[in-house]
């Protein structure tokens, strides 16, 4: 039986694996997602630091 990570790899590797892909890094390229992203990591990192 195939691990997770062979699985999500092949996944990646079909074609609906890469469109995904694909359509992941044009949201990634907009900067308002960027600007969400970097938000979002500040606030774990936030509440990593309190513990």
């Amino acid at each position: 039986m195939p691990s997770i990570t062979q699985r999500i790899q092949a996944f990646l590797n079909s074609p609906r694996g890469r469109q995904l892909a694909d359509q992941g890094r044009r949201q990634l390229a907009k900067p308002e997602n960027q600007q969400r992203l970097r938000n979002l990591f500040a606030r774990f990192q936030n509440r990593s630091h309190r513990r």
